[in-house]
């Protein structure tokens, strides 16, 4: 299973848009601690915004901000709403094979593809945000300290 750039990209604006919050956030500082293109970015946010998942705010002091809690980001939702196409082979769209009817590797990879789906529902955006990765990831893309969100989800350790 391959996932496209598009949801790639869906899912790292979220992270950066998460370790980012609550200050605001522009496709432009994205795309430029990714390195990706900014017009390919801004359809990705466009999507994201419609599916509820970032809040865009126009105007003079806009930007992006989580529209939900990460916790309530699930990442195996996020997957089946960027993929265009999560056919894994002719078989499981319109196209036609000789032996559709008799053959076992339809049901193999639809449970396989079931599987993969399964455990990116076991993940939210707080998981990925959270704990030493979060504040590693946050580093490397300029945000460090890492403010908002990732702090907060990290536990806090109290001394007895």
């Amino acid at each position: 299973m391959r996932l496209t750039r598009y949801t790639d990209y869906a899912l790292r604006t979220l992270i950066y848009v998460g370790l980012r919050e609550p200050k605001q956030s522009s496709i432009a500082e994205i795309a430029r601690a990714y390195g990706i293109s900014e017009s390919h970015l801004t359809k990705v946010v466009h999507q994201l915004g419609r599916l509820g998942l970032i809040q865009t705010i126009r105007g003079r002091g806009g930007g992006l901000r989580l529209a939900k809690p990460p916790g309530e980001i699930v990442v195996g939702a996020v997957v089946r709403e960027t993929e265009d196409d999560l056919a894994l082979v002719e078989c499981f769209s319109a196209g036609s094979c000789a032996i559709t009817a008799p053959c076992r590797l339809r049901r193999a990879l639809g449970e396989a593809l079931a599987a993969f789906l399964a455990v990116l529902d076991r993940y939210t955006l707080a998981d990925l945000l959270g704990g030493s990765e979060g504040d590693e990831i946050a580093r490397l893309l300029g945000l460090s300290p890492p403010t908002g969100v990732a702090a907060a989800l990290e536990p806090e350790e109290k001394s007895v």
